[in-house]
């Protein structure tokens, strides 16, 4: 597929996306990698325009160069964010209380602390990604493991068969130190978001490397 069909099918895919106001978004594409430039309105959007060019066929790497601007509007102070970021923590029902910590410097949220699973320290950045007035997130928590290496590769193998949409028998899986080597072919760039998915959702994993590249 050539760079020219691809961008335009990444520009149709972020004007399609209803959460996205994509008439400040630049796309360039070289060589299947598509460049973001541009700003839009809030973080929330900035990731979400990044998971739609994903979903482009054809695509083999995202570079996300894109700002937030808050459209007039005064952002808040650190301090009256980091604790509404507090808050939101507190709030969520899957976050494990007090496990987290938060720092906010110029509108960049630093979540640090420890939690048991993959979608805690997740769930955690999506509580802070819906808020208003952050211009990004690093999500620096770590991952515990509670798990042994053929618990984890047995629970990862057993989760790649049972997906329907990933050739299970392409992708060699391989456990060392609570890390995950993902290895092999897979026919779409969003199955190794669904392998990677996969890996992370056994218990005591706290890395994922993905080797897999594209048939």
């Amino acid at each position: 597929m050539s760079d020219k069909l691809i961008r335009q099918n990444v520009i149709d895919e972020l004007d399609f996306e209803p959460s996205i106001d994509a008439a400040h978004i630049g796309v360039a594409v070289d060589n299947g990698i598509v460049t973001l430039t541009g700003h839009v309105r809030s973080y929330a959007q900035r990731t979400s325009a990044e998971k739609a060019v994903r979903r482009v066929r054809g695509v083999r790497g995202v570079v996300e160069e894109i700002t937030v601007r808050f459209a007039g509007e005064t952002p808040p102070r650190d301090e009256d964010l980091a604790i509404r970021a507090v808050q939101m923590l507190d709030w969520s029902a899957t976050v494990p209380k007090n496990a987290v910590q938060v720092q906010v410097n110029g509108g960049w949220v630093t979540l640090t602390g420890q939690v048991e699973w993959q979608y805690q320290k997740e769930e955690a950045y999506r509580s802070i990604r819906r808020l208003a007035g952050v211009s990004g997130i690093i999500n620096a928590i770590e991952v515990t493991p509670k798990a042994s290496a053929p618990h984890v590769l047995s629970k990862i193998e057993a989760a790649l068969k049972r997906n329907a949409e990933i050739e299970a028998d392409g992708i060699k899986v391989t456990v060392k130190d609570a890390k995950v080597i993902l290895e092999g072919k897979v026919n779409a760039w969003y199955e190794r978001g669904l392998a990677e998915n996969a890996a992370w959702s056994a218990p005591g994993v706290r890395a994922v490397e993905d080797r897999l590249t594209l048939a």
